[in-house]
């Protein structure tokens, strides 16, 4: 029986798990399941609520527990909480490539780091171009972000296809992306900013610097610091989650190897579900083409679809031309703009940012539903561009 278990269950789940596509995979599912359950079957309205209804009966945003102040529902944990470990593996990510990886150096990162600010540029001004002096201009940033798990996901099912220089620049390329998302979650998405937060934050990210300058070994006293610059970002005004790129980059260089690999498969194949399954109980609209007729919703697909590719292919022509950088090795221009088109997979953090862009709940719902279609497009068109490339070339 046990040996049943391991060959029929265990084993064809250890392989899932560690296939490159098995994340978007896992995603799209996650996705499918959450409309499904929200929009067919009598239980609809109760699964949708089951995500928002506070704690406490109350309609306030934090509820109490013991002396202090948490997130009042589900998913307000999961994308004020769990989400903070996600931003921990991303921020430790972010850390590794800038002193070893593709961005370690000048040359190296130029040609990414242009391409994703070109990537986020142009799609926060057609985004723009469609809400100007409207409400819905506060999510100018939703179709800036791109999301790296799918992208590397499709780029997978490619094969060689797909350079390994190109899904190095691609993987470069989001992980610079990730850091604008940080970014302007930071100053954009945030409260009023509180100050004796901010500088208990600061107080506790000076103590972890000096802990690693006395070479002090991380451990639990360091994580219990990571709770406390969690909870006092959580009440700064500025977005919980960035506490945990802030603790990561406290995290010494020797470790970060072993706990990106410790924290990749929870975030992946638990808070990253939980997150799809959370913002995407959503009601589809009864007249879906009518409603989605809203200038937020042709700004985000302008944005992710046309936007994305445009903004990147566009940086990365200019500084070819220059002579300032070249394309990697065994990546033509076919391939540069199917990359392009992969980067308008947001997803992830497009959801996310929509979540904190819009207060109106008709109109996240609108944002999320777009960012949707949008990937669902970019993901299309992309694997499509780059399988039939022998027809092009």
């Amino acid at each position: 029986m046990i040996h049943f278990v391991r060959r029929k269950i265990i084993h064809p789940l250890q392989s899932f798990i560690h296939d490159s596509r098995s994340v978007g995979i896992t995603l799209l599912v996650c996705t499918g399941v959450s409309l499904f359950l929200a929009n067919i079957g009598f239980w609809q309205e109760g699964y949708r609520n089951s995500w928002s209804d506070s704690f406490d009966g109350t309609t306030g945003l934090h509820t109490h527990l013991g002396l202090f102040l948490i997130p009042n529902s589900p998913v307000l944990v999961i994308n004020d909480g769990f989400m903070t470990i996600f931003f921990f593996l991303v921020g430790m990510e972010i850390k590794r490539e800038l002193l070893t990886g593709e961005l370690a150096s000048v040359k190296k990162s130029l040609l990414p780091v242009f391409a994703a600010v070109g990537g986020m540029l142009v799609p926060a001004l057609l985004f723009s171009f469609f809400n100007k002096g409207t409400a819905g201009m506060q999510g100018w940033a939703v179709p800036t972000a791109t999301d790296i798990a799918f992208v590397l996901g499709v780029a997978s099912l490619l094969g060689n296809r797909v350079p390994v220089g190109l899904k190095i620049f691609l993987t470069a390329l989001a992980i610079i992306d990730d850091l604008g998302a940080i970014i302007i979650i930071a100053l954009f998405y945030g409260g009023s900013l509180q100050l004796w937060y901010l500088l208990g934050c600061a107080l506790i990210v000076l103590i972890l610097w000096l802990l690693n300058r006395a070479k002090i070994k991380f451990g639990l006293i360091h994580w219990l610091l990571g709770l406390m610059l969690w909870y006092c970002m959580f009440h700064s005004g500025i977005h919980a989650t960035v506490a945990g790129v802030v603790f990561a980059l406290m995290v010494p260089t020797p470790l970060l190897t072993k706990f990106e690999l410790r924290f990749h498969k929870p975030v992946y194949f638990i808070i990253m579900p939980l997150f799809a399954l959370a913002n995407t109980a959503t009601a589809l609209p009864q007249n879906s083409m009518q409603e989605l007729n809203h200038p937020v919703s042709w700004g985000i697909l302008a944005g992710l679809c046309l936007g994305k590719p445009l903004g990147i292919c566009a940086a990365c022509y200019f500084l070819v031309r220059k002579k300032i950088a070249d394309l990697p090795r065994g990546v033509n221009w076919h391939k540069m703009i199917g990359a392009g088109l992969l980067a308008g997979i947001g997803f992830t953090m497009s959801i996310f940012i929509s979540t904190l862009a819009f207060a109106d709940p008709s109109q996240q719902d609108i944002a999320k539903i777009s960012v949707l279609l949008a990937s669902f497009i970019s993901m299309t068109v992309g694997f499509f561009w780059l399988k039939f490339e022998k027809h092009h070339a």
